[in-house]
């Protein structure tokens, strides 16, 4: 029997509809189709996701806000079910692109961008690139240290050294058993129970997508790529505010050199709360959001 791509996901969050950023003609640079999700109304939020996972990674923060936003959480490119193109880059700069052909195609403006992991790396770099189009923004645990989800656990620096591994890199990638994949996750949190089974059973019907392994270990491959992207927080000219999680991967030191670059910068410490506080702890961040609507 042929395999068929999975194109609806198992969960809908109340309130949203999904849409699409058409793909530029000729696939420019390996740009493809980009899938969002919107909900609500008033002043446009940027919702941007974490390594391997998607837009309903804010199925719990969504409803929390969209009283006062228009919410646009974004599959960034080639994860979710943004398209896969064949030979496209997943680096930093790439994966900015797809932020801002967002933000450009819809032709938003006073955009406040939320991220979290990877997507708060992006949500600064891209207010950096579009500053006449952003408002603010909200970086919640940059992914932008060497190590990254590897210092969750053995576990995790086990699976992700297969992943990044020459020859049988893209086999071991390919390879996502259920509890596997659960207990890496789980790393990323202070409360365990966060996790729930059917945002698991999500993350694995997309990772079963025809050609999304190689997606996966292009995005951890990228990491470097998001260290550098650093030297671009100094041009950041919009308001921003720092969010850590008490238990996240980043070391006092990472957290510190974040705060030199971005000295202006607000700064939220979540007590008990690891690397997804999206999943832990929304109301933390529907309250940083709220507040500055």
């Amino acid at each position: 029997m042929p395999h068929q791509e999975p194109t609806h996901p198992t969960i809908h969050i109340p309130g949203t509809t999904s849409h699409t950023v058409a793909a530029r003609s000729g696939r420019h640079n390996g740009e493809g189709t980009l899938r969002y999700l919107k909900a609500g109304t008033g002043a446009p939020l940027v919702l941007l996701h974490t390594v391997r996972t998607q837009a309903e990674h804010f199925r719990s923060l969504i409803p929390m806000i969209s009283d006062r936003y228009t919410v646009y959480a974004l599959d960034l490119p080639g994860m979710g079910y943004s398209e896969i193109v064949p030979g496209a880059s997943y680096d930093e700069p790439a994966m900015r692109a797809g932020v801002e052909r967002l933000l450009t195609e819809l032709d938003l403006h006073d955009v406040t961008l939320a991220g979290e992991s990877m997507g708060a790396v992006l949500a600064l770099t891209t207010a950096a690139d579009l500053p006449e189009r952003v408002r603010r923004i909200i970086a919640v645990n940059t992914y932008d240290f060497r190590g990254g989800i590897a210092r969750s656990s053995l576990l995790a620096r086990l699976v992700v050294g297969g992943v990044l591994a020459p020859g049988v890199g893209p086999v071991v990638a390919g390879v996502e058993p259920k509890p596997i994949l659960r207990r890496v996750l789980q790393g990323g949190l202070g409360d365990k129970s966060a996790l729930r089974v059917d945002y698991v059973d999500e993350l694995l019907q997309v990772g079963s997508r025809p050609g999304y392994p190689t997606v996966a270990r292009a995005v951890y491959q990228s990491l470097p790529s998001l260290i550098a992207a650093r030297s671009r927080y100094r041009d950041v000219k919009a308001p921003v505010h720092l969010v850590y999680g008490e238990k996240d991967w980043s070391r006092p030191s990472d957290r510190e050199a974040n705060k030199r670059l971005l000295p202006a910068a607000g700064f939220t410490q979540v007590p008990g709360a690891g690397h997804f506080i999206a999943l832990e702890r929304p109301d933390v961040l529907a309250g940083l959001l709220n507040a500055a609507a």
